[in-house]
């Protein structure tokens, strides 16, 4: 099966794609979308305009998920995705978290830095930050126990987790107070996958509009 997967390093929705892959240890081709007419393609591919996109032998299949649900039923070994009715569940609900309390917060506050808008004043991100927190505390105490995000296996979640809980530590830092999150995240950046897809990411670090801590990667102590 021919595999293309047109993505960019810097996106956390594409390193969600990537850290699939990596784990499955599938051959793809990797179309970078600032090289050449690749960006293009991608929006006649799927006018929606948002990336990732994986072809599989041309066929496109878009959004993070579904293409993960895919790859996991292409090439089922390591499962991303349990089999089990309640691992299931809980895995479908911890992705939801990541993706809808911290990627959503966490990308609305990008977003109003990215406008030009005042951070400190903006009610929006007063909201943003507010859910965060809010998220961050919930994830402390669900994740006490657990290696990974539902127990000890490594699975979608955990590939929605890692980029999320990146950026949203620039955006706004995990509480040291919060151990157990943090640690998990430092779980998540040290796992060779995750660690391949910030590395790709490091050329691109000036389009993020908003000051990174000191040391850049805070959560890589963690844990």
């Amino acid at each position: 099966m021919r595999l293309e997967l047109y993505a960019h390093p810097f996106s956390s929705y594409c390193q969600k794609v990537l850290i699939a892959l990596r784990e499955k240890q599938v051959d793809f081709t990797y179309l970078h979308l600032e090289e050449g007419d690749n960006g293009a393609r991608v929006k006649a591919l799927w006018p929606i305009g948002k990336f990732p996109v994986l072809l599989a032998d041309g066929a496109p299949i878009f959004e993070t998920d579904a293409i993960v649900e895919y790859l996991d039923r292409r090439f089922p070994s390591p499962r991303l995705i349990p089999s089990g009715d309640d691992e299931a569940v809980e895995m479908r609900t911890m992705n939801s978290v990541f993706d809808s309390w911290v990627m959503q917060p966490m990308s609305a506050i990008v977003a109003t830095a990215l406008r030009g808008e005042e951070i400190a004043t903006s009610p929006g991100v007063a909201a943003a930050r507010a859910s965060l927190e809010n998220a961050y505390s919930w994830l402390d105490a669900r994740l006490e126990g657990r290696s990974w995000a539902i127990g000890d296996a490594f699975t979608l979640a955990d590939c929605t987790a890692a980029p999320a809980l990146f950026y949203a530590d620039w955006a706004n830092p995990i509480p040291a107070e919060l151990a157990t999150l943090r640690g998990y995240s430092g779980r998540l950046l040290s796992r060779a996958s995750i660690a391949r897809a910030v590395d790709e990411g490091r050329p691109y670090r000036h389009y993020f509009p908003l000051d990174m801590p000191e040391p850049a990667e805070p959560l890589e102590r963690a844990g």
